[in-house]
Formats: C-alpha cells, sequence, structure tokens
C-alpha cells in the first residue's frame, strides 16, 4: 500500500487544492426536502436521512476534493444505526476514490490504543472502518502513540495529532509554558520526530510523513511558527468558515509549492443554502448547487492568497 502521506499528496496535486469537506451532520441544518415523513426520535429515520445527506454531498464534490472527514460524534450519538451509517459513509466515499479522515479523536495506553487502532485505521479491507486516517488526542503520552504511529505506518494509514486546537479553551492547556516553550511547542516538535520517522520507515517520496498535526486556523500566527518548526508534519486545519478562519489566515500552513496542509471546512459547505452568501440564489430546493458553489469559492480563495495557486 501507498503511504498515506504520498496519497494524500497525490489527490492534492490532481484536484489543485487542499479543501477538506467535513461531515458533520445535524439533523435541524438539513434540509427539510430529505426528511420528509422522518423523525429525529427515531434512529432508523436520522441513519436514513445521514446517509442520504452525506452521500449527495460525497457526489458533489468528489470531483473537486481530494478528502472529506466525518466527525464520529454526529453519527454515535444515534447508537448502533448512527454507527451503521458512518461506516457506510466512508465506504462510500472511498468508493469515490476520497480520502477519508475519521474525526474521533481517540487514545488510551497499551492494548487499548492498539485496538482502537486496529479498528478504526487502514484503507480498504486492512480495517473494519476502513479509514485512511484518524485525529488523535497526544496528551497521554508517548506510548500512548506507539501502536496508532505503527498501525499506521504499517498498513498505508495516517494520523492527526492535536497540536494546537481552534478553539479559543485549547490555550489553557496548549499555550502553557513548560521550559521555555508553550506546550503545543513541545507537542508539535514530538509530532515532527513521529513524522520524520514514518518518512524514512515506510520511504515516502513527498517530505511529509504518515503522522500529521491539527492546528487551527484561528491562530494564524502559530500556524506560520509551527510551519517553519515542522517540516514533515502535514496539518489539517480546522477554524475555517463558520469559526471565523479565511484564507490569508491558513497562508501560513502550506510550503512553497502549497502543500503542507489540509484546510476543513464543514458547515459552510454542507449547509451552505443556509448562508447569507448562497441562500438567497439556491435556496433549500438547491442546496446541492450551494454545496457546489460553496467549495468552489473556498478552493478559488485559497489558490488566490495562498501558494496553493502554485499546485
Amino acid at each position: 500500500m501507498t503511504p498515506f502521506s504520498d496519497r494524500l499528496a497525490c489527490q492534492i496535486r490532481q484536484k489543485r487544492t487542499p479543501v477538506l469537506v467535513g461531515l458533520d451532520p445535524r439533523w435541524a441544518q438539513i434540509p427539510e426536502i430529505l426528511k420528509q415523513n422522518k423523525t429525529e426520535t427515531n434512529p432508523q429515520d436520522v441513519a436514513e436521512v445521514f446517509e442520504n445527506f452525506c452521500k449527495k454531498i460525497i457526489d458533489v464534490t468528489s470531483p473537486l476534493v481530494p478528502a472529506v472527514k466525518p466527525q464520529a460524534a454526529f453519527f454515535e450519538q444515534y447508537g448502533p444505526l448512527g454507527m451503521q451509517c458512518l461506516a457506510n459513509v466512508i465506504r462510500y466515499a472511498s468508493s469515490k476514490e476520497l480520502l477519508v479522515i475519521l474525526d474521533g479523536k481517540r487514545n488510551d495506553i497499551g492494548s487499548t490504543a492498539t485496538a482502537y487502532a486496529n479498528g478504526l485505521i487502514g484503507p480498504g479491507g486492512s480495517s473494519p472502518w476502513g479509514a485512511d486516517a484518524l485525529t488523535v488526542s497526544p496528551y497521554l503520552g508517548d506510548d500512548s502513540l506507539t501502536p496508532f504511529v505503527d498501525v499506521a505506518n504499517e498498513r498505508g494509514g495516517g494520523l492527526f495529532i492535536l497540536v494546537k486546537t481552534s478553539n479559543k479553551g485549547g490555550a489553557q492547556f496548549q499555550d502553557l509554558i513548560f521550559e521555555g516553550k508553550p506546550l503545543y511547542r513541545r507537542v508539535g516538535e514530538f509530532v515532527e520526530q513521529l513524522a520524520e520517522e514514518s518518512v524514512a520507515k515506510t520511504k515516502i517520496e513527498c517530505g511529509y510523513g504518515n503522522v500529521g498535526g491539527v492546528v487551527g486556523a484561528t491562530w494564524p500566527e502559530q500556524l506560520t511558527e509551527l510551519r517553519a518548526a515542522l517540516p514533515h508534519v502535514w496539518f489539517l486545519v480546522p477554524g475555517y468558515g463558520s469559526q471565523g478562519g479565511g484564507a490569508k489566515d491558513v497562508a501560513g500552513a502550506f510550503d512553497e509549492n502549497g502543500l503542507g496542509a489540509i484546510i476543513n471546512n464543514s458547515r459552510n459547505i454542507i449547509f451552505a443554502y443556509r448562508s447569507e452568501a448562497y441562500k438567497e440564489k439556491y435556496g433549500e430546493a438547491r442546496w446541492e448547487e450551494a454545496v457546489e458553489a460553496s467549495t468552489r469559492d473556498m478552493i478559488q480563495a485559497l489558490a488566490a492568497e495562498t501558494t496553493v495557486g502554485r499546485l
């Protein structure tokens, strides 16, 4: 299996964009035309609506973007039927040749971490869930990350470890100074070590490792700082759109060739028909066209304001 990092670089170059579409289905915001005769109190109804909604988004965006990011929590809250829906969505996205980054923010120690990794990471038939990559929390230490790294490297999968998250509250711990540096820098440096090791171990050609970091668009100065400090680390950048981040804010995440980061946008794409920019032109009846328009607008903005235009 080709390493995750090289597959990601290839997809970004082919699509000429690093846009990552977040699949965060929320019952109240899904178009009413998809919910006819369905109720949120019936998990079977919710699962059917969520799956239909996500598959339609995948159909619209798969020709345009390299990857999607299902947020596990939105599916898990509806129990087993929600989980089956998530599995179906992952498989469908993979069938459309999209990379799937499962946003689960998992972690534990020892055999439990290994169980998470074995279940969740690995494209195709190499894992039960079939995700290409997984988001992971680092705060249980190095021995909690090793099982994820090993499984990812073995199966052609990837990881994105939380480094500097997009929420304001993240600074409460992530910005604490430890031996002269904020904690997020210490975490980032360890992620860089793991990424660099994976480049050599799995013979990656693009220069970035299978181990990436999550760094929010809401911290543009730190994005630039971390890009310089972590040359082998892919950044998964949340916070674009609904959290206030824009194309100029994420410019520092990329290298001179337009690689090095994928920029997530969830609500502003999947529920674009509800936003001021698109609702008058498209409305609910043409919600899929609003999804496409929002995606294309983001692609153009990144190309105009960052080195992504060099792809």
